[in-house]
């Protein structure tokens, strides 16, 4: 028996096994230019800003000339003499501010609205009302995104967070910037933290003593409430403290158990009410309590975006001595998240950390229900000026290390600091009586204050369009598409790579497939957004928590979000089949009489051979049709991310930007890497199977030959 010479070809291994390698190599080199274009764009788009190292110091001055009144001449005096010797910051994880809000009605004589979150923190109300002058509620505006690490990074340094650094919150990383912590340890106070591990992460070593528990097992309402418990009271009657800090998360967990109008959520507050009704009675005259939330929750008890319901959080401040100059307004007053954060350093008399653009809440300077209209407000104006020279030197530090700040707005804030700055020391030489110049300087510091800080918003909201359209975003792009087409061409020169044989997929079929794997991210109930991201994946297999790894949960979590993307890209090179299934249903099969099926079906097998016949007859037809599959298949997948990206770069100043396009181009981005990942898989899994049949195939013919 004479072998076949076109089978004698298809027993050479060698040089399928090059075309294996070139193939895969080939796809690769294509994948990493989509990847580079991927990365060029965000770092155009999802924002970042530079964080400087600089410390406030009490032997540095926030600015020139003297410190204002109040400051000099005292023991252990630094930019201000200190009204605390001591706080208790009692932090309840996602505390949204309805819900430290009393029950109310909302028609006279008709009863309050019942919901499991409201009316449970009554403690807050009874002593609103019978010391209106030791308290008050604020609502917390919090700056998105509306997650743990980035909240407590914005509670302790002033700053902002950007969009990019959402991606930390699995991986905590230590704050580099300064800080209230690492002010509060440079000034000797003994600092005793308790709760969410988060704070490990971020300020390691930072604690005279720490209870720290697991935050990630959201299923688990009790165990981290109940260890702080554990400790908080005998803590603070053992005196052995500076700084208390207890950070509970049942309620942020409950939320994402139950939501928060589930019986369990009352249950929650309820506890926190006995938390704080505990504080209260064992605070001491130089105590400050602070209840915060870091951030609210959804109706689903979800976070990380900028729905007003993420971004509503409680803040509640307590001192046993008079604090305030009135009581409290009808509607609490909105402010900013990070104000608490300069307020706190001059009220505990430490520095106000050196990145902070928060102002200071003025009235918590006033000296009290007794003080005098002129000395009150001589007291407010001088706590703003000192937070305004803060800000000034930091907008300074910062516009001469980067280029982000937008000059002219800068030039402008700069030159409304000085004229603030001038008033207010002109006054500090005239007689008294002088109270209503000095309402129009607190007037001109907070006008300073909050335009820089809308200032550093839209400049750290600013894209790079250069990045984001510019040559090299579209010189990535166009380099990917006329690299593959101009190589085809030049394989074509030595294989018939353009035709395929029966192998080539249609178009339309390489889209469809694609389409199917959106499709069936949607169906499996997941949106590109983060508060739809299927938490409780994290738990499948693992009820009762990871310890302390992240990664895992992290893989879950992933894995569940990208299933579709990943098993449609692994079976895409299945799509070879299509060719021969159309075949098989063709209309000449149906034409066929019963009569002649027999004798039709063995002059088909004569004429032409079987798929697997035809693959070994012609290896470089299929490994061709493998790479252009591939390619069309990433050619549909870039389309998208194209499209994701060209959405992002025209409604980039949108209002919905950051809660619609940004989160989609993300998902997009990993899902395209997510597939293309597994479509390399897949065809080198197609492949280890045809590098299997052909070596049997070749086996079989030698024993035929002999």
């Amino acid at each position: 028996m004479v072998p076949d010479p076109r089978r004698r070809r298809c027993t050479s291994g060698h040089g399928s096994r090059m075309w294996k390698v070139s193939v895969l190599a080939f796809l690769a080199w294509v994948c990493f230019l989509f990847y580079a274009g991927i990365a060029l764009f965000t770092s155009g788009f999802l924002l970042t800003r530079l964080e400087l190292t600089n410390q406030s110091s009490c032997h540095e001055p926030p600015g020139p000339g003297s410190l204002p009144l109040g400051s000099q001449g005292k023991p252990g005096a630094c930019w201000m003499s200190s009204h605390f010797s001591r706080v208790v910051l009692v932090l309840i994880d996602a505390l949204r501010f309805d819900f430290a809000q009393p029950q109310r009605s909302h028609m006279p004589g008709e009863p309050p609205v019942s919901l499991p979150f409201l009316g449970k923190l009554g403690s807050l109300q009874k002593i609103l009302e019978i010391q209106p002058y030791h308290a008050r509620l604020y609502q917390s505006l919090v700056d998105p995104p509306t997650t743990t690490m980035q909240r407590l990074k914005a509670l302790t340094t002033g700053s902002l967070p950007t969009f990019i650094d959402a991606g930390s919150n699995f991986a905590s990383h230590a704050i580099v910037e300064d800080n209230l912590i690492k002010q509060l340890t440079s000034a000797g106070k003994r600092i005793v933290f308790m709760g969410d591990d988060t704070w490990k992460d971020l300020f390691p070593g930072a604690f005279s003593q720490a209870f720290f528990f697991s935050s990630f097992n959201v299923r688990d309402l009790h165990t981290v409430d109940n260890g702080i418990l554990e400790h908080l009271y005998p803590t603070m009657d053992s005196g052995e403290w500076d700084v208390l800090i207890a950070h509970f998360l049942g309620v942020d967990h409950c939320g994402h158990k139950h939501g928060p109008h589930h019986p369990e959520m009352a249950k929650k507050l309820s506890q926190m009410d006995q938390v704080i009704q505990g504080l209260v009675e064992r605070l001491e005259n130089d105590t400050l309590l602070v209840v915060a939330g870091d951030h609210g929750m959804t109706m689903n008890g979800d976070h990380g975006g900028d729905s007003d319901l993420e971004v509503s959080a409680a803040l509640f401040l307590y001192s046993p001595t008079a604090l305030f100059p009135s009581t409290p307004p009808e509607e609490p007053e909105v402010i900013p998240q990070i104000s608490l954060v300069p307020t706190l350093a001059l009220l505990l008399g430490i520095p106000i950390p050196f990145g902070n653009i928060g102002e200071v809440l003025a009235e918590l300077f006033s000296g009290g229900k007794d003080s005098q209209p002129y000395a009150s407000a001589l007291a407010q104006a001088s706590a703003l000026y000192l937070n305004a020279q803060q800000v000034s030197r930091f907008l300074s530090a910062y516009s001469a290390a980067t280029q982000d700040l937008q000059v002219k707005q800068l030039h402008e804030l700069q030159n409304l600091f000085v004229k603030a700055s001038t008033d207010y020391h002109r006054l500090l030489q005239s007689p008294r009586g002088a109270e209503i110049e000095l309402q129009t300087v607190i007037a001109e510091l907070q006008q300073f204050l909050r335009g820089a800080r809308a200032m550093c918003i839209e400049s750290w909201a600013r894209f790079s369009l250069v990045r984001m359209a510019g040559e090299r975003i579209s010189l990535v792009f166009l380099l990917l598409f006329l690299q593959s087409f101009l190589l085809l061409h030049l394989l074509a020169a030595g294989i018939p790579i353009t035709t395929t044989g029966p192998f080539t997929v249609p178009w339309k079929a390489v889209s469809a497939w694609a389409l199917l794997a959106t499709q069936t991210f949607y169906s499996t109930g997941h949106q590109p957004v983060f508060p739809a991201i299927h938490w409780h994946a994290a738990f499948v297999g693992f009820p009762e928590g990871h310890g302390s790894s992240t990664w895992l949960p992290a893989l879950l979590v992933g894995t569940n979000t990208f299933a579709s993307h990943l098993l449609f890209a692994v079976g895409c090179p299945l799509l070879l089949l299509w060719p021969f299934l159309c075949e098989g249903q063709g209309p000449k099969k149906r034409r066929q009489s019963p009569g002649n099926a027999i004798e039709a079906r063995i002059r088909c097998e004569e004429e032409e051979p079987r798929m697997e016949m035809r693959l070994r007859e012609a290896p470089h037809h299929f490994h061709a049709a493998l790479l252009q599959l591939g390619l069309k298949y990433l050619f549909v997948l870039g389309i998208q991310i194209l499209a994701c990206a060209s959405a992002a770069f025209i409604l980039r100043r949108h209002l919905m930007v950051w809660k619609v396009f940004a989160p989609k181009f993300i998902f997009e981005a990993i899902g395209f890497i997510v597939s293309s990942v597994g479509l390399l898989l897949g065809i080198a899994l197609v492949m280890r199977v045809d590098g299997a049949v052909s070596s049997w195939f070749r086996k079989l013919v030698l024993a035929q030959q002999r």
